[in-house]
């Protein structure tokens, strides 16, 4: 079995950003890292390392920091630390769990690597570059330890896993989509522009796009609502709602899948 990588460089309102692609037979991913005065916002994954280097040697930074644990956003820290001596900063929920051997499963491994062990600091609610201060916005949903970050002064979000496509179709088990309304609408109660997504990528009007993918997902907590109201259960309203099957669903085993979409907005109606 081989795995495809490749990656590309660019520059946008005095942002640096790699993008990383890793393919197998029909399944393709993909992760961004940014640059920007002084900081480095994650980190990639292992699979990704030699495509980054380069990037990563180019890089004119003091820190790093990352918007949650993932293998995607955290398989280069180990290296930017060893390598570059670069202090790391992160939620402080996650920091026991980076420092230990990665365990999560085969299928993630396959495409992201295992990400290696790394010492990283609390990042606390802000903290300062170069020429600018940052507020760091908790937004969990995708996972437990998840942050944006905001630039003051340029009003450029960092927004991690937040947006990634303005339609969900698919989540991990453990996502919560009502969570994910939540950390959006408070997103959105800062006042920021442009946005640079770890996998859209750069956003211009981020705003924009974050208001449309709020009216979606509240549309669809809203069908889900009313369809439960209605006497159907669980899988009734999946097949109702996302008839289509994703390849991905597939090759994680069920670990991504839109049943969880379903599950997390009737979970949170039982409370």
């Amino acid at each position: 079995m081989f795995l495809n990588t490749k990656s590309n460089q660019d520059e946008v309102s005095n942002v640096r950003f790699v993008n990383g692609v890793v393919r197998f037979n029909n399944v393709k991913l993909n992760v961004h890292c940014f640059e920007t005065d002084g900081v480095l916002i994650d980190t990639g994954s292992q699979t990704l390392a030699k495509e980054f280097k380069s990037f990563f040697a180019q890089a004119d930074v003091d820190q790093v920091v990352i918007t949650h644990a993932h293998e995607d956003h955290t398989g280069g820290a180990n290296y930017l630390q060893t390598e570059h001596h670069l202090p790391i900063f992160m939620n402080e929920m996650s920091i026991e769990e980076c420092a230990k051997r990665a365990d999560y499963p085969f299928y993630r491994q396959f495409f992201w690597g295992r990400r290696r062990p790394f010492e990283a600091q609390p990042i606390g609610d802000t903290f300062r570059s170069r020429n600018a201060n940052w507020t760091v916005i908790a937004t969990p949903g995708h996972a437990q330890d998840h942050l944006s970050f905001l630039n003051k002064e340029t009003g450029q979000l960092f927004s991690g896993d937040l947006y990634v496509h303005p339609k969900t179709k698919v989540i991990l088990r453990e996502e919560s989509i009502p969570t994910i309304i939540t950390s959006i609408e408070k997103t959105l109660s800062y006042d920021f522009g442009e946005m640079f997504c770890c996998h859209a990528g750069y956003v211009k009007d981020g705003r924009m796009a974050l208001q449309k993918k709020l009216a979606y997902l509240e549309e669809l907590q809203e069908k889900t609502v009313a369809l439960r109201k209605e006497g159907y259960e669980v899988r009734e309203i999946h097949a109702r709602l996302f008839p289509k099957k994703y390849p991905i669903t597939y090759f994680s085993f069920g670990e991504w899948n839109s049943i969880h979409i379903i599950r997390s907005i009737v979970k949170e109606e039982k409370k």
